[in-house]
């Protein structure tokens, strides 16, 4: 009997200069095969909030088309958004249940409601949660537990890490997506997404910071002993290096951009005081010659300050032990040269740059190495975890042994067993892929009420 063959998933990551779409699927192996790729450049985004919802569209909807022109034939269903920006925050909560049977084992249903029910956690009126993370699980006193499924307690708890975005900001970039035709089925962070292409459970256990330089943000997130310790945006990244060249150099932007990609090194070297690049002068202004080591030190200046900050988060963190792992550096500003040197004097950790390609099938290595695409690869495989969860919970929880009690227009589903005991409620904000599944299945449901049975 043939095995049937994967979906094809879509990871887009719109960032503040570039908007990326890769299309892949995993082969046999497990190894990602690179379907189609496009990439569309613009600046309509400062700090993850649009300033032109017709620029972004665009870009999206450019993008989009290059993707499918590199592979005619390809059908786009399932794609996955990266979220970043300055708007993005993250905290640390706690979560406790009672449990009402103590002596059966503890399933995965039981942890995903209680997941689900920090929804309830209370955020600033113009924010919403965009992920929820189980960090360690604790059964009644015993803390630090890895994985509750299987084990007996009387109580079930567990520390989350939440992160939330501003609701306008998110909602905007979905706009412009939607606008551009694009279906999206979940979001994940940029930083998440790109440590998801860059690390295993090794660089897990061991402790390890992954550090995306993006255009106009700096991702950090840190892991240790296996979970996720920490994640900060740095409102700072590779636009405020290339604005400080056309500040300093009197250059335009796209020039100042092309010399710091060409030329550009993050550590001066005195070796470089007699090179130059010559740089074409405005409206038959003489050409401009600008000193390589000129350059570098206007670069070095700016990674310096957004380096500082890594420095500080990793403080701000108090991580209980060292990372063994040290820092993986990615996105654009990763490809400056000598930064990981620089980085390395900053954190006293070992640093590298992170590469995605451990996932690539044979022959795909080269195609997109590049650190700038390690979001879309880890949008690419979240997608492919995530349907393998939706699976999980299929199996662990059929829906033909859940009642729907109550449809509410602002809270959304409110599900139960059949014995009526409360399951979770789903919040409206939750239900792309729920809605999905109960439209299917309606009428296999015992009673839904109408609004009113809720109040």
């Amino acid at each position: 009997m043939m095995k049937k063959e994967q979906p094809i998933i879509v990871g887009l990551d719109i960032g503040t200069t570039k908007v990326a779409v890769i299309a892949g699927r995993l082969n046999s192996a497990g190894k990602l095969q690179i379907i189609g790729n496009g990439h569309a450049s613009f600046e309509a985004i400062v700090n993850g909030s649009i300033l032109n919802v017709e620029q972004c569209t665009q870009a999206i909807d450019e993008a989009m088309k290059k993707c499918l022109d590199s592979a005619p034939g390809l059908d786009v269903k399932d794609i996955y958004m990266s979220v970043g920006g300055e708007h993005i925050k993250s905290f640390q909560t706690r979560g406790n249940k009672a449990r009402t049977m103590p002596n059966e084992e503890i399933n995965a249903k039981e942890v995903e409601q209680l997941t689900y029910e920090q929804f309830k956690t209370s955020i600033p009126a113009n924010d919403e949660i965009i992920d929820i993370i189980p960090q360690k699980f604790i059964l009644d006193n015993t803390a630090y537990v890895a994985d509750p499924v299987g084990m007996l307690a009387d109580k079930l708890g567990a520390n989350f890490h939440i992160v939330t975005g501003n609701s306008g900001a998110i909602r905007n970039i979905k706009r412009c997506a939607d606008r551009a035709g694009v279906s999206i089925k979940g979001m994940l962070l940029q930083s998440l997404a790109s440590a998801k292409a860059l690390i295993d459970t090794e660089d897990m256990e061991a402790g390890v910071a992954v550090v995306d330089i993006g255009g106009g943000t700096t991702d950090i997130a840190i892991y240790q002993d296996g979970i996720l310790a920490y994640t900060a945006v740095i409102p700072y990244g590779g636009v405020n290096i290339t604005n400080r060249i056309c500040n300093e150099l009197g250059v335009l932007h796209a020039q100042a951009e092309q010399i710091k990609i060409q030329y550009g090194r993050a550590i001066s070297d005195e070796k470089e005081s007699a090179e130059f690049v010559t740089v074409q002068g405005l409206r038959g202004l003489p050409s401009k010659d600008i000193p390589i080591k000129d350059l570098s030190a206007i670069i070095q200046q700016q990674v310096r300050e957004i380096l500082d900050y890594v420095a500080y988060h990793l403080k701000q963190a108090n991580l209980s032990k060292p990372l063994h792992g040290g820092v993986i550096l990615t996105g654009g500003g990763a490809q400056l040269k000598h930064i990981t040197k620089l980085a390395e004097s900053f954190t006293g950790l070992p640093v590298r740059v992170g590469y995605a390609d451990a996932h690539f099938a044979e022959g795909q290595k080269e195609t997109l190495m590049n650190p700038m695409y390690a979001t879309c690869i880890g949008l690419i495989l979240h997608g492919y975890k995530n349907d393998e969860k939706s699976r999980q919970h299929t199996e662990i929880a059929p829906l033909t042994d859940t009642i729907v009690i109550g449809v509410h227009e602002e809270e959304g589903y409110i599900l139960a067993d059949p014995d009526g005991t409360l399951v979770y409620e789903i919040p409206k904000k939750r239900q792309h892929g729920i809605k999905k599944m109960f439209g299917n299945l309606k009428g296999k449901f015992i009673g839904i009420f109408e609004d009113q049975a809720l109040s």
